[in-house]
């Protein structure tokens, strides 16, 4: 009989204790570690649960031929805290995710039309790749750096889920040519001849 009366009082303590089903993003406070802070559960809505954002096609006119619509926790408040996040893949023939890494998060790709070249180098400076079709997927370990590229006469559409709500990304080309990395460092770090790095910041817009 004890253990009866213990059993209920356990259940009727426990069974008012608050449990935090999620953490919409508020925005408008600062970002941490462990993402923005709740918004408030009376302001929160179904809309919040709901991105559309990656229903429609990227432009790519661009100097990729590509474009990546993210679907991160700036985008997307209703992933926050939950540990994955998404973005959309559209690569006209021709273009290129160039080489770039996710510093924050493991991405899953899967292709849903034509055929990517897709692959990431490993910290042995291995390359793995393989060119995907529809209904494929692949994975890319965080952190390491990996690429997309349209394979065939056709566009390319894919999508990409991480394991953070918040991946982070750094394009190699941007960083080293769209920056104000000076061409000296650039040429002493990488090898490359200063011809070439001047053209490539000519390109991209960067400076030094």
């Amino acid at each position: 009989m004890l253990h009866i009366v213990f059993l209920l009082s356990l259940i009727l303590s426990t069974s008012h204790a608050t449990v935090q089903d999620f953490c919409v993003a508020d925005l408008k406070g600062a970002e941490g570690p462990s993402g923005f802070p709740c918004k408030t559960v009376a302001y929160v809505t179904s809309d919040d649960f709901v991105y559309p954002g990656l229903s429609e096609p990227g432009n790519t006119t661009n100097i990729i031929s590509a474009a990546v619509s993210p679907a991160f926790v700036a985008q997307f408040p209703g992933v926050n805290g939950l540990g994955l996040s998404a973005a959309r893949l559209d690569i006209a023939p021709g273009g290129v995710i160039p080489l770039h890494t996710h510093p924050g998060a493991n991405e899953l790709l899967l292709v849903s039309q034509g055929h990517i070249t897709a692959g990431f180098i490993s910290s042995a400076n291995t390359v793995y790749q393989k060119t995907l079709k529809r209904g494929e997927l692949m994975v890319f370990p965080q952190g390491l750096l990996h690429f997309q590229v349209a394979a065939g006469k056709s566009k390319a559409v894919a999508f990409a889920i991480f394991s953070s709500a918040s991946p982070g990304l750094q394009i190699l080309d941007f960083a080293l040519f769209a920056s104000n990395f000076s061409t000296p460092l650039i040429t002493k770090t990488t090898f490359l001849d200063s011809t070439l790095v001047k053209k490539l910041k000519a390109v991209l817009g960067g400076s030094g």
